[in-house]
């Protein structure tokens, strides 16, 4: 179109230019390039983490390779499904960087420790190290995978673009598992090499005694890991790690009593943090909706509006203003919209919110009776009768009953903190010449009611007569009295009505009229008339708390049974996707419960792993909370995405312990023997996960709120929770092994066994057969 416009501008009349005031491809590439330097510098971020632990640049590059791998090959699915590259399906690649490398990670991490705990050569290093960690990255992966394959069926309006955000998801942790068992240890039995020292020849043997107890009493000075050939700094934090362990393990009341705390604080913080349906982002764009008093003429209400177009102008970065009045497709007069257009977010001190917020103060020194509202320009409504954040109808068969309800919750609505723009679109006191047929005076002068209507319908509505042709061009010819005969009541009393008896006669001799008021229009839902109450959120506002008001209030108020009540536009998709979101949760458990049970061949591990991820919840509301974030659709995305990556950690300690005690050693030994081991590939893939997150977190140019809704939550989640669920889950398996010792559990463990045992064989034989043969 741009191109275009160019061609057309020489052809322009002298002295008249073009320009183009809205335009929301700016604001679309803008995001995209903004999200592709995230991809970039997120990619970079978590291959710097790899090379801090690893202390090696053909081990980092091993790692680093996984990234463009997958991302690039889930172009294939992209293109597959007719998806496009948008915010949607870029931020689903951005937010994938830290997990596709974290299947890469814990395979070379693993072969990088057989290679210098056990002094064998790169080649067997390569085949045994991925075959021992092969069944828990494919266990991983699928439970990753049964997060995001849910959100891909969400319905609703959401769920027409959060799909494609799932099914992209999904395939690039497809591929990263394809990578990590063929690319990536490939690679590590070629270019790692063995450094030849005395520690080779160091084996980690240690007897156990027989006794739990005396475990946890006595080993803790005999219990060692090969740890010589870390660095300085990580054999400071292996210490550390070992001594909490150990103490978790002799207290275990101690770490479930906070855990215990922590599950509690979701629901006060969950109060707290403010809901919405969509995330702020600075589109360097807003518009100003205005109505004028009723009986505003369209010149009058086009001076009104050029006025406060001025005044807007006026504000420090506000580039260009477009009024609008008079259209719709109701074609009010005295109602209109400003559309403000901002320059660009990095050449401006305010952000768009801010200027939002001085415009509203504008507005207040003109008269009360101008009926403003100032919102974002709507990405998307979900219906409704305007783009306010808050909508909610009353239907039923009075009108005046209506307005009465209407206003006491609009009076309710203005006292809540976060509501602005309070507003309805009932909209009375328009005023009204009032006819009423004399019909003994008209019968007598032959005069039928039927023919005053028709005549008042052409000559002040107008009728299409015709149509005239011009060129190419075809008008229509519309017949009506002149300005004069129907802006007044003089002009009107002298139409002329047609007459049985006298062939023509003045309206004033069958009609008598009267001045009144109205409301503009009558609005409907399924046949009923309805009022819509409107409010937009505050900077920083929650709508949840402006829909919480209402319905208090409006459940005070006892409405009879023939009014219904409803929430339109975006509260009833903010509804819908809370209920989808839901829905998406109970899924994604359900799926990896099935997916660990088969993996475990256990009924009671699953438990063990699917208790930490409620821990995250607290602690990633806390970080929106602190950061001044709202829960919202994208936060919601994040929560699930938090879901998979704690759920990896757990996998990846549980798994471990499992195998040292299928080898003889006792269960305590077992334990910190297996957290430890694993302190170092779940380290890196939080920290890359982490570091190829941050971008989104500090990022402040197009389409950072949507960006930082996601970040935020994921970050600080995983960070907060991270030491919690290191220390919870060894504890957490303890207690489920204790209890595991009962007769029923037995029951139901080798029922497990007998039903996932075949399955988890074959797969087990098959990741063995792929690693091999690569």
């Amino acid at each position: 179109i741009k191109a275009r416009l160019k061609d057309i501008e020489p052809t322009l009349p002298k002295g008249y230019q073009m320009r183009v005031i809205g335009d929301n491809s700016i604001f679309i590439e803008n995001s995209l390039r903004s999200i592709e330097e995230h991809l970039i510098l997120g990619s970079i971020l978590a291959s710097i983490v790899v090379f801090l632990f690893l202390w090696s640049f053909r081990s980092t590059f091993i790692a680093a390779l996984a990234i463009p791998t997958s991302i690039i090959s889930t172009f294939a699915l992209v293109y597959a499904m007719g998806y496009t590259l948008n915010q949607i399906t870029m931020l689903a690649l951005t937010l994938m960087v830290g997990i596709v490398i974290d299947d890469a990670i814990v395979v070379l991490e693993n072969i990088y420790r057989f290679v210098e705990e056990k002094g064998m050569n790169p080649f067997q290093a390569a085949i045994e190290g991925t075959r021992e960690i092969g069944p828990a990255v494919m266990a991983t992966t699928l439970s990753l995978m049964a997060v995001f394959v849910p959100i891909g069926f969400m319905q609703g309006i959401v769920g027409k673009f959060m799909s494609s955000f799932g099914l992209t998801a999904s395939f690039a942790v497809g591929v990263s598992l394809i990578v990590s068992f063929t690319l990536t240890p490939m690679l590590a039995a070629r270019l790692i090499k063995r450094k030849v020292s005395s520690r080779e020849s160091k084996v980690v043997s240690k007897e156990r005694a027989e006794s739990e107890k005396s475990e946890s009493d006595t080993h803790d000075s005999r219990l060692t890991t090969d740890d010589s050939h870390y660095t300085g700094w990580f054999r400071y934090v292996d210490g550390v790690y070992a001594w909490l362990l150990r103490f978790s393990m002799a207290r275990r009341w101690v770490i479930l009593t906070l855990v215990g705390l922590v599950f509690l604080s979701i629901v006060p913080l969950f109060m707290f943090v403010g809901k919405n349906f969509l995330p702020v982002d600075d589109q360097s764009q807003f518009e100003v909706a205005i109505r004028t008093p009723e009986g505003t003429s369209l010149g009058a209400t086009s001076q009104i509006f050029e006025r406060i177009a001025s005044d807007i102008r006026k504000l420090p970065g506000v580039t260009d203003t477009l009024a609008t009045v008079g259209g719709g497709q109701q074609l009010v007069v005295n109602s209109g919209s400003i559309y403000v257009k901002l320059s660009d977010i990095g050449e401006r001190a305010k952000s768009q919110q801010d200027l939002m917020t001085d415009a509203r103060e504008l507005l207040t020194k003109y008269p009360r009776e101008y009926r403003t509202s100032v919102q974002p320009v709507a990405a998307f409504s979900g219906g409704g009768s305007r783009n306010a954040n808050v909508q909610y109808i009353i239907s039923g068969p009075d009108l005046k009953k209506l307005e009465e309800y209407s206003s006491k919750i609009l009076e309710k609505v203005k006292s809540v903190p976060d509501a602005v723009d309070v507003d309805s679109t009932l909209i009375s006191g328009k005023p009204e010449l009032q006819l009423q047929v004399d019909r003994e005076t008209a019968a007598d002068l032959g005069v039928r009611v039927g023919d005053v209507s028709q005549a008042l319908n052409t000559l002040v509505a107008g009728q299409d007569a015709t149509t005239f042709n011009q060129g190419a061009d075809q008008y229509n010819v519309t017949v009506r009295a002149i300005i004069l005969f129907r802006t007044s009541v003089e002009g009107l009393n002298r139409l002329l009505v047609p007459s049985t008896k006298l062939g023509w006669v003045a309206l004033d001799r069958v009609v008598k009229s009267t001045t009144g008021t109205g409301p503009s229009s009558v609005d409907r839902t399924n046949r009923q008339r309805q009022v819509t109450v409107l409010a937009n959120t505050k900077p920083g506002g929650s709508a949840a708390s402006i829909t919480s008001a209402i319905d208090t209030y409006v459940k005070q108020l006892n409405l009879p049974a023939e009014y219904k009540t409803g929430y339109v536009g975006q509260s009833k998709e903010m509804g819908k996707a809370g209920f989808y979101f839901l829905l998406a949760f109970m899924l994604s458990f359900i799926f990896m419960y099935i997916v660990l049970a088969a993996q475990f061949e256990s009924f009671i591990h699953p438990i063990t792993i699917l208790l930490t991820l409620p821990l995250s919840i607290p602690f990633g509301i806390f970080s929106l909370l602190i950061t001044g974030q709202s829960v919202n659709i994208f936060s919601g995305l994040g929560l699930l995405l938090l879901f998979g990556v704690v759920k990896k950690n757990a996998i990846l300690q549980i798994d471990h312990t499992n195998g040292l005690r299928s080898k003889g050693m006792s269960r305590y030994d077992a334990i910190i023997q297996a957290n430890r081991d694993r302190l170092r590939p779940i380290l890196m893939t939080t920290i890359a996960l982490v570091a190829g997150m941050i971008p989104l977190v500090v990022s402040s140019g197009a389409g950072s709120g949507t960006n930082r809704s996601i970040g935020v939550l994921v970050v600080g989640g995983q960070t907060l929770c991270l030491l919690l669920t290191l220390l919870a889950v060894p504890v957490f398996y303890s207690v489920f092994d204790d209890l595991a010792e009962l007769r029923l559990f037995k029951r139901i463990n080798g029922f497990a066994t007998w039903l996932f045992g075949g399955a988890k064989r074959r797969l087990a034989a098959a990741a063995s057969s792929l690693i091999t043969k690569n």
